[in-house]
């Protein structure tokens, strides 16, 4: 098979680039290791900034999302006394939109084969060949039998585990990477939010987050040891432990049921430079990871995908090459201020193991310092809503 862009990865960066590109004629085809079951079955993120609304409103996919989303004109912070609010609209003039990637995959999976995108799902042993050429090549099994996609350009959109980030040689790349001493334990349930708005709480018991999916299903997570196992977690116990991180006023709202889901996910934060190697262009995990704090893993995900489609629109419709030789510094100045932000927020809202009295009076002062600054408020607000693409 030939194609103008071999895509590998059909998460929702993958598709959505997919779709950018067949909505300007660019011929491509997606690559994706599991089934459409299996990638519709992880549980990510759930908070839009404006580059990933605009992209679905600008592919005429919007509709469920506008439906059923929940736009929010602010979050909170918690000092485990008060709750510190941050009006993102009033400081920015804009919102989030809180719409679970799931739903995002979804909406872009199901319009796949009514817009002509190929997805080829069960692609295993994927390979990339000659990404340094004019002429690279994806090798994947289906069936039993292998297979080949010719291309012009090659996206790497299969996450931090993916092959294409490997295909880089090693002399040509850098790595920077900052692992965290604990994970998020999370809690997936069929109750109403004990706010209609996000909770980021630091509290002397450890970090808590309230979040939710929609009126009806709520997200929470407190942040626990790494030597922790989910199996010592019952539903009370996370419930109890909610309650007491979140503070009073969130805690009296706090409505019980039993987990749809618990897991417990490590936090790091990487990237990899340069995000284009030849042929080859990264976006999403696949290059950089960021800590949750903050909602920036799907959202920088979009944001890649913005650049990569501006980048081959201008090679393929205007004969374009320093469109492609751009890609990787445009989308590493956004990702490396992401990676501040998350990495800023997680370390004012949790503790440290290594933390002692003063650390903890630090995070008191910044805290304090936010609830009465505006300037703050503003800062944290632009950050939160997404910086400009």
């Amino acid at each position: 098979m030939k194609t103008r862009v071999a895509i590998i990865g059909a998460g929702p960066a993958g598709l959505l680039l997919g779709h950018l590109l067949k909505a300007e004629g660019i011929d491509c085809i997606v690559l994706e290791r599991q089934t459409g079951d299996y990638v519709l079955g992880r549980i990510r993120a759930g908070v839009l900034e404006q580059i990933t609304v605009s992209l679905m409103r600008r592919l005429g996919l919007d509709g469920r999302m506008n439906a059923e989303g929940l736009p929010h004109d602010g979050f909170n912070l918690a000092d485990g006394e008060r709750l510190i609010r941050i009006d993102i609209a009033e400081l920015t003039g804009k919102q989030v939109m809180v719409y679970g990637q799931t739903e995002i995959t979804r909406d872009l999976m199901q319009a796949a084969g009514s817009r002509g995108l190929a997805v080829i799902y069960g692609a295993e042993d994927v390979a990339l060949h000659d990404i340094e050429s004019d002429a690279p090549s994806v090798t994947y099994t289906k069936d039993g039998t292998q297979r080949r996609i010719e291309a012009r350009f090659i996206a790497g959109c299969d996450g931090f585990h993916g092959p294409s980030r490997k295909a880089i040689p090693a002399s040509a790349a850098r790595e920077f990477e900052r692992v965290y001493p604990f994970g998020w334990l999370g809690i997936l349930a069929d109750v109403p939010p004990c706010n209609h708005e996000l909770i980021y709480a630091n509290h002397e018991r450890g970090f808590a987050l309230a979040s939710m999916r929609s009126d009806t299903r709520s997200r929470y997570y407190v942040d626990v040891p790494l030597t922790e196992h989910i199996e010592d977690w019952s539903d009370d116990r996370i419930w109890d432990e909610l309650a007491a991180r979140l503070g009073l006023e969130a805690a009296s709202n706090i409505v019980r049921g039993p987990a749809l889901e618990k897991s417990i996910a490590p936090l790091r934060s990487y990237v990899f430079e340069p995000m284009r190697h030849g042929s080859l262009l990264l976006c999403g995990d696949a290059a950089h990871i960021v800590p949750p704090t903050g909602a920036k893993g799907l959202n920088l995900a979009a944001s890649d995908v913005h650049y990569a489609c501006d980048a081959l629109i201008g090679y393929f419709h205007r004969n374009d090459n320093d469109a492609v030789a751009g890609y990787s510094a445009k989308a590493l100045a956004r990702v490396w201020k992401s990676e501040r932000f998350s990495w800023s927020l997680t370390k004012l809202m949790h503790r440290f193991p290594d933390d002692g009295p003063f650390e903890r009076a630090m995070q008191v002062a910044e805290l304090d310092y936010i609830a009465n600054s505006v300037a703050a408020q503003t800062s944290i607000a632009e950050n939160y809503v997404g910086l400009p693409v």
